[in-house]
This record gives C-alpha cells, sequence and structure tokens, in this order.
C-alpha cells in the first residue's frame, strides 16, 4: 500500500491554492472555487483541497511536510510572509521542526528527519 494524497477542507480553495504555492506545491489540477491538487516537489505523494461550507470543529487536522534544509525553508517563506506559530526546533522524537497554520487554521508542521522518520532508534522489527 502506498499514500496517494491527502485531502484537506477549505472555506476559499483559491486563497488555499495561493498558500500552498507559496509553499512550494505545484498546482496539477485546477478546479476552482470546489477543487484542487497539487503534487509535491519531491517523491509520488499529491495533496488536494476541497471546498466546504463549515470547517471541522476540534483538533482538526496536522499535516506534516518535510524539507531537507528545514531553517533555509522556513527563511525563504518568511520572506513571502509566511506566519509561523514556531520556529525550528528540536524535537526529543530526532526530528526538527516549524509550526505553522493554514488560512483555515489547518495545522502544518515542516521538519526535517531524515533516516529517523521511518527508523528512528526505538523502531521495533
Amino acid at each position: 500500500m502506498n499514500l496517494n494524497q491527502v485531502t484537506i477542507p477549505s472555506i476559499n480553495v483559491e486563497k488555499a491554492v495561493t498558500f500552498y504555492q507559496t509553499l512550494g506545491l505545484r498546482l496539477i489540477v485546477d478546479s476552482i472555487p470546489r477543487y484542487a491538487r497539487f503534487e509535491c516537489p519531491d517523491g509520488n505523494s499529491t495533496f488536494s483541497i476541497h471546498k466546504v461550507e463549515a470547517l471541522p470543529k476540534g483538533q482538526g487536522i496536522t499535516i506534516y511536510f518535510e524539507v531537507d534544509n528545514l531553517e533555509e525553508t522556513v527563511l525563504k517563506l518568511q520572506l513571502q510572509d509566511i506566519v509561523f506559530k514556531s520556529l525550528p526546533e528540536d524535537k526529543p522524537w530526532l526530528w526538527s521542526e516549524a509550526h505553522l497554520n493554514d488560512l483555515d487554521g489547518n495545522h502544518i508542521i515542516i521538519y526535517h528527519a531524515g533516516e529517523n522518520r521511518k527508523n528512528p532508534p526505538w523502531r521495533i522489527s
């Protein structure tokens, strides 16, 4: 099994598209104002947005995007007016993470884990 895509809800797909393009995703399906799909710049996964009348309640969705150089990526995005809730920080689970929200409040973590993403020292056999 391979993860194909993740779809998130949005009140305004057009604005969400601009936001995710700023993060570096490439638009491959444009059915604005109801739907848009992107491909990630690395790997084979896709990411899509669909229009909703109301956003889900509660904790919501957390989206992880891995990059090779976290500090450089965060600085580049800050220069494009992307606001972070927290700047890069090393975590006990051996990842370095920066946190932000998209325009609909979805939680985004831009991180670097390298080999530890799938093979941490505590991985079970």
